[in-house]
């Protein structure tokens, strides 16, 4: 993440966990997760979720995904990775778009930095710098 600064503003916004999750249904889970990540939103803001059924991108295609997202005037992108049962219906209904990194599942700690390089080829692609080969 610390390479991405050079092209854009750039933070891992991590919702704690939840207190007494043995203690909840998935749908509570979902609901309560759901929650918070929906105070991190603000109206002006594109909710993107990282979510197994959303689109499928090649690292060209992502970039120009980027580059379509940043040239609409959004002023903040916001990619959320969802919490063990997925996301709530409520933060489904505020996203604008969902994308799929990979049929399987990750955790967290994977996924983060994973995702964080697909961000920083998406960038060496659009600026034609030679990080990315086809």
């Amino acid at each position: 993440s610390k390479r991405l600064k050079h092209y854009v503003s750039f933070e891992f916004v991590i919702i704690p966990d939840l207190k007494n999750r043995k203690n909840l249904s998935e749908g509570q889970q979902k609901e309560q997760e759901g929650k918070l990540i929906l105070k991190q939103v603000h109206n002006t803001d594109a909710l993107i979720l990282l979510d197994e059924k959303g689109k499928d991108f090649d690292s060209i295609s992502f970039s120009n995904f980027l580059q379509q997202k940043m040239n609409s005037g959004i002023k903040r992108l916001l990619f959320v990775i969802g919490g063990p049962y997925g996301f709530s219906s409520e933060v489904y209904n505020k996203a604008t778009s969902k994308i799929a990194l990979s049929k399987m599942t990750f955790s967290h700690q994977m996924i983060r930095p994973f995702f964080a390089e697909q961000i920083y080829r998406a960038f060496s692609i659009l600026k034609n710098e030679p990080y990315h080969h086809q």
